[in-house]
């Protein structure tokens, strides 16, 4: 089969492809055929060995995926060959085959595509976690999202619109709010352009947001936090930027305000059927429109270093996909 291979840490035109053995299926565990994979931010931190999990080298990255059971190891009992699965695992995504743990397989539902499927695992998981987990949205709260055009930031609106509550995207571009705008974002900020304290305080009536999404750290950070409502809480999801900021604690104090940590990836290792009961509500969304995962491009697996190059570059809108 053929798989992309990360044999030294770098950028994504260090990966290479080339053909690896067939994989056998390990005790408790199932081989897929992959049709299509979903392609993430941490993946750029992944390969160049900046990201909280550190694979031992040479590896194939890719953690989300969608595909057929091509053969089953010891123990499985709950998937067989030729069942069509939705699928989370640490590596091993950008391949023909991977092998991932039964535990982290759900059934596709039927009539799904696997492009689809294979975008809303890391992204709306890590939403769904974040929002309805750790923040513990309200209908009639105010959310807003930074970097809301990325994949986890469409989820997030998405999301909190679910909810009922009103969503406030924050992005760098005029092209890229629009796409918020179309995904249910009640209003929209270009920090590029506009003074983002004052367009959040414009935005929120002076208020501030009960919920603020942030999947990119650097500058923006302090600006949001400072803007929070009262017992408001600060949603620490990912450094996009490349900057972790240092934010100031008293702030936290006068506002009552709390900072939380999202790592969905060890939430669903920690905590499976949680995990598992969050991707069943999100799949039924899913069913009654009121999610639908953004693919601004489709890959084959020979270009995924462009795929990669694409999403370090910030040209990314929604989610891209590996189809293998």
């Amino acid at each position: 089969m053929k798989a992309v291979v990360c044999k030294a840490w770098g950028l994504p035109d260090s990966l290479v492809v080339e053909e690896v053995a067939d994989l056998a299926a390990a005790p408790g565990a199932v081989v897929i055929d992959v049709k299509a994979a979903g392609v993430n931010f941490p993946d750029v931190l992944t390969i160049q060995g900046k990201y909280q999990f550190k694979p031992a080298l040479p590896f194939t990255p890719g953690n989300e995926l969608a595909g057929v059971v091509r053969s089953v190891g010891d123990s499985v009992t709950a998937f067989k060959p030729g069942d069509k699965v939705i699928a989370f695992t640490q590596t091993g995504a950008f391949a023909e085959q991977a092998m991932v743990p039964a535990a982290m397989l759900m059934p596709m539902p039927p009539g799904m595509d696997f492009d689809i499927a294979a975008a809303i695992t890391l992204t709306y998981g890590t939403s769904h976690h974040a929002v309805v987990d750790r923040a513990a949205l309200q209908a009639g709260e105010t959310m807003l999202v930074l970097g809301a055009a990325g994949g986890v930031g469409l989820a997030a609106i998405e999301i909190g619109k679910a909810l009922g509550a009103r969503v406030i995207a924050a992005a760098s571009s005029d092209e890229k709010l629009a796409v918020c705008r179309d995904h249910g974002a009640d209003a929209c900020i270009n920090y590029s352009t506009e003074d983002l304290r004052e367009a959040i305080k414009a935005a929120t009536g002076g208020k501030g947001p009960d919920v603020v999404y942030d999947p990119v750290g650097g500058q923006y950070a302090e600006a949001a936090l400072r803007s929070i409502a009262w017992r408001g809480r600060y949603l620490v999801v990912g450094f996009a930027n490349g900057a972790i900021p240092a934010l100031p604690f008293n702030l936290m104090l006068l506002k009552g305000a709390s900072v939380v940590g999202v790592f969905w990836g060890e939430f669903a290792k920690r905590e499976p059927q949680a995990n598992l009961a969050g991707m069943r509500q999100l799949l039924g969304w899913l069913a009654e429109g009121k999610i639908r995962p953004h693919i601004s491009a489709r890959y084959p697996l020979e270009q995924t270093a462009q795929a990669l190059n694409d999403m370090a570059a910030r040209k990314v809108t929604g989610k891209v996909v590996i189809l293998p």
